[in-house]
């Protein structure tokens, strides 16, 4: 028997109008979240395989979808039900998700082939070798199982959020519409916390872990130097054993006299080459001291030239920054660093960029000290080099321009990441209508930019000593990535591109943060010259900034014959 219903019975909610659905997954989420992945198949600085195309383009893809689904959740709840023909929207329903299939199969195809060929164009560019299309519709399967597995932990994190609801209402007496709010915020928290305390610290610890082991190897070809000018030597009080994979590398590396003879045509000086390790000492500042006491024991405050220079991560130093220097005064150098992490640059970037500054200031500060107590005619040339974050941890030493050009003789950055405070500040103070991705500071008078030899031609306007130089690619994500990528156009995708970046490479909301993210991860990738690789260009940067007296244009084409005959690469 049916019972009439009353008037105090309950009423359903229109306003929970149900979603449109295809495949389980919400419609307009579903098309943010293609938007999001065509764009991200767009061209970026570095070319990318359909691999490494497919987790970028997943990451991106589930990033619009949950925007999609956000943006449609109160549209839904607030605005839909007001509007007359959704009445009609069981219908709706199956049109759109008739119409919602053919757009992904036609859209992910058309977008895959065509990412093919934007690659190519990027691939061109650079002189590397072109990507079939068809082996690029493999992204497709990489991005549905990035998608899937991110989608997955994300419903799971929001039926968790309403268990939790649940609970804080039935054992807590919370009203609900309090308990929805309060328990995603909680969940929210409970999420950062974990990531960062669990994963982002157990991971640095065990990457630290992993790379201290590398740390500890020795490269095949390297062995204990026997002169005494370098650290490590029997004669150092810096321990062979105790400089670390990177350190040994560069103590052992470079040309000794006899060969700097050979190529020069005249005697040369045995190179200095002082490093300290983080087993070398305790901390930074027995680090500092020992390499100082390293520079007094070698000699290298009577040297012409001493560099300071800046490592990335793991204490690298770059080999052909170094042979380029000593070839350029024939061993008449001393170059000092020290080591200040086990991790690679982009992990300590990310991690601890703090330590890198710490060190690169304990560093040239105390050598600076040092040197300045000398003589001014009797003390070496003082020059600092820092590539890629070495250039962060040396920039961090100084205030300003001035600073830096009142404190030492010259300095050449390479590479440098777009969080450089000082780089940033002479970038957003460029001259009017210089561009941001080769700007122009006050003429060039002290500081100038350069992506290829031709810069760095003289061009007829004054460039006073002590000269800064940067050193920086059109096509270098390390250089242009940054977090205001998310929502805002750089100047530099503005503007017209420099040498080597495709004209047609667009910015789009949060998705040129995600791709130029991944470039970095490949900025080394690219063939010399381009992305974050600069050693043809360090040689001219050296000649540009240091050059000895009488050094003429025909010299710096020696020099860099010489590095490519002599030099290891990368």
């Amino acid at each position: 028997m049916n019972t009439p219903r009353t008037s105090d019975a309950p009423v359903p909610d229109d306003t929970r109008t149900p979603p449109v659905t295809v495949l389980g997954l919400d419609f307009v989420g579903l098309v943010v979240g293609l938007l999001f992945f065509a764009w991200s198949l767009s061209p970026s600085l570095i070319p990318r395989d359909w691999l490494y195309q497919g987790l970028i383009s997943g990451i991106t893809a589930v990033t619009g979808y949950g925007i999609g689904v956000l943006i449609a959740h109160p549209a839904r709840r607030w605005i839909v039900p007001h509007l007359t023909w959704w009445r009609r929207r069981h219908t709706v329903r199956k049109v759109a998700q008739v119409l919602a299939a053919l757009l992904v199969l036609v859209m992910v195809v058309a977008a895959l082939l065509a990412a093919a060929d934007r690659q190519n164009e990027i691939e061109t560019l650079m002189g590397m070798e072109a990507t079939s299309s068809f082996a690029y519709l493999r992204t497709g399967l990489v991005v549905a199982a990035v998608f899937a597995a991110v989608l997955f932990v994300a419903r799971g994190l929001r039926r968790l959020a309403r268990a939790f609801a649940a609970f804080l209402g039935a054992r807590l007496r919370i009203p609900v519409p309090v308990a929805h709010v309060v328990a995603p915020l909680l969940l929210t928290v409970l999420v950062v916390v974990f990531v960062d305390q669990v994963l982002l610290a157990g991971s640095s610890k065990a990457a630290n872990l992993v790379f201290s082991g590398d740390n500890n190897s020795t490269d095949p070809g390297d062995a204990q130097p026997v002169e005494a000018e370098r650290s490590g030597s029997p004669m150092s009080s810096a321990a062979w054993d105790s400089l670390g994979r990177q350190g040994r590398a560069f103590v052992d590396g470079g040309s000794r006299a006899g060969e700097l003879t050979a190529i020069n045509g005249t005697p040369a000086l045995e190179p200095i080459r002082v490093y300290a390790g983080l087993e070398s000492a305790p901390d930074t500042a027995a680090q500092v001291d020992l390499v100082l006491d390293e520079l007094d024991r070698t000699g290298a405050w009577d040297r012409q030239v001493l560099v300071v220079s800046a490592t990335t991560g793991t204490g690298w130093v770059n080999p052909v920054a170094a042979d380029a220097i000593e070839l350029m005064y024939n061993g008449d150098t001393a170059i000092a660093a020290i080591q200040y992490s086990y991790l690679p640059s982009w992990i300590s970037f990310l991690t601890d960029g703090s330590a890198a500054e710490a060190a690169g200031k304990a560093l040239i500060d105390g050598v600076q000290d040092r040197w300045s107590q000398l003589p001014e005619d009797a003390r070496p040339r003082l020059l600092v080099y820092g590539e890629s974050l070495g250039s962060q941890s040396a920039e961090a030493a100084f205030d300003d321009v001035a600073d830096l050009r009142s404190s030492v003789d010259g300095a050449l950055f390479v590479g440098p990441p777009n969080s450089n405070i000082l780089w940033r500040s002479l970038v957003d103070g460029r001259d009017p209508g210089s561009p941001e991705v080769l700007p122009t500071y006050d003429d060039g008078l002290a500081v100038r930019f350069a992506e290829d030899a031709q810069n760095l031609e003289p061009d007829g306007r004054p460039w006073l000593e002590p000269r800064v130089l940067y050193l920086q690619h059109a096509s270098d994500p390390v250089v242009w990535w940054g977090p205001d990528l998310l929502f805002t156009r750089p100047d530099w995708l503005s503007e017209p591109p420099g040498t080597d970046r495709v004209p047609s490479m667009r910015w789009y909301p949060i998705v040129t943060f995600w791709q130029v993210a991944g470039d970095v991860m490949r900025g080394t990738s690219p063939p010399v010259g381009h992305g974050h690789n600069y050693e043809d260009l360090i040689p001219h940067g050296w000649a540009a900034i240091a050059a000895p007296d009488g050094w003429s244009p025909a010299d710096t084409a020696g020099l860099v014959r010489a590095i490519e005959g002599t030099a290891p690469t990368g």
